[in-house]
């Protein structure tokens, strides 16, 4: 029997656990899984906010009979127009036909071209109210967060916002949806990595987002992803402001490589034991062959320096470094320190792009780039470890900044 427990008098989680995607988006690795969450309030008019994956549409449709018992619903409310949410609008228009659709003139327009739903829609504008019985919901768009028609909803008894995207996080609900009930450690990293790659690109639409929230009075965050929050709503909130001012979370460097045949990886170590030498501890390691790139994101958003190695490869930079060096710009990752290094037998240009890399971000470069032609010897490691000292050097002079 599903579990009814509310989150609020009458307002009841909906959502399901999706435990067998391997991707979400079909590109970024589930470990932990995903939910897609919804909601339910049980007033003069009944309410649902968003809907799930069409995928588990018969679990989500037998939770909301398990609460109205045959009742109808007299509202659906669409924060966000994503099929991982709306996917299944269809099918609840076809099960609750005279359900009015709750939306902004955006939210309209793509149900309009994903569904073909255009009839008994009720739109909304910012700060609009809609009162259904004891309870009165308002509206606020948040464009950008990370859709152009995102809205969310809030309640003014409880002092809930449901929030669509934004606050939310990978990995699926083990026994219950609230932070104060669960283990919420594996969600940390999972949040942040879920930022970066999902909402990191768009940071002045969610400051902007959070200073028009920052007005109203909130106890608990209902998000489309992960637990609802309560216990852990003012870090959940901080975190979110630091990462869209692309602060970082601590002190500490991201090396980030691409090696062929072993060289640069030699260089690799030689920078670590330099940042290690000088007096960081923080140091993350990762090999873009066998890190997946959404790993590598999430770290750079929680670290301010970054050190990156490639060999040159045809006359390029190593793919996978060049496909991070994509994932990083179209993220507009700004305010970092950065480094590089590289090897290369016949002619060097890995450590020139990463140069002209650095240029066009804006970034810091610290210490002196370092490229090796062919076996790694003492003279170039030496240099390597230089060169991680000097980023070390680097950090620990901004700890009194």
């Amino acid at each position: 029997m599903y579990n009814k427990k509310p989150i609020a008098d009458n307002i009841f989680y909906i959502g399901v656990n999706d435990r067998q995607k391997e991707s979400f988006e079909n590109y970024l690795p589930l470990p932990e899984g995903v939910t897609y969450n919804s909601y339910l309030i049980v007033d003069k008019k009944t309410t649902v906010i968003d809907t799930v994956d069409i995928a588990f549409a018969d679990v989500f449709f037998a939770k909301i009979d398990a609460v109205l018992k045959g009742g109808t619903v007299d509202y659906l409310i669409v924060n966000h127009v994503e099929p991982d949410h709306a996917g299944s609008v269809g099918l609840f228009r076809q099960k609750y036909p005279n359900v009015i659709i709750v939306g902004n003139a955006k939210t309209f327009d793509m149900l309009n071209g994903y569904f073909g739903i255009n009839t008994r829609l009720h739109e909304v504008k910012e700060g609009d109210s809609l009162s259904i019985g004891r309870r009165t919901l308002s509206f606020y768009m948040a464009p950008m967060v990370h859709w152009p028609e995102v809205m969310v909803t809030y309640e003014h008894q409880d002092k809930i916002l449901f929030s669509a995207d934004a606050f939310g996080t990978f990995g699926t609900l083990n026994g219950d949806y609230s932070d104060a009930c669960i283990n919420t450690e594996k969600y940390w990293n999972e949040l942040r990595r879920y930022y970066a790659c999902i909402v990191g690109k768009f940071g002045v639409p969610v400051q902007n987002a959070l200073k028009k929230l920052a007005a109203l009075e909130i106890k608990t965050v209902c998000s489309a992803h992960g637990p609802v929050w309560q216990k852990e709503l003012t870090k959940v909130v901080s975190l979110y402001d630091k990462w869209s001012r692309y602060e970082e979370e601590e002190e500490g460097v991201v090396i980030a490589y691409g090696s062929m045949y072993g060289n640069t990886q030699q260089l690799t170590e030689a920078v670590a034991e330099g940042i290690v030498a000088g007096g960081i501890k923080n140091v993350v390691v990762h090999n873009v062959s066998k890190t997946d790139a959404s790993f590598i994101l999430s770290d750079i958003f929680k670290y301010k320096a970054l050190i990156i190695g490639s060999p040159t490869y045809m006359d390029g930079l190593y793919p996978l470094i060049e496909k991070l060096l994509s994932a990083i710009e179209i993220r507009r990752i700004k305010n970092r320190l950065f480094s590089c290094f590289g090897s290369f037998t016949w002619t060097g240009t890995a450590v020139k792009k990463l140069t002209a890399f650095s240029q066009t971000m804006k970034w810091e470069m610290i210490g002196a780039p370092v490229e090796n032609k062919h076996a790694v010897f003492e003279e170039k490691y030496q240099a390597a470890f230089e060169l991680g000292l000097a980023m070390a050097e680097k950090l620990k002079s901004l700890r009194c900044s």
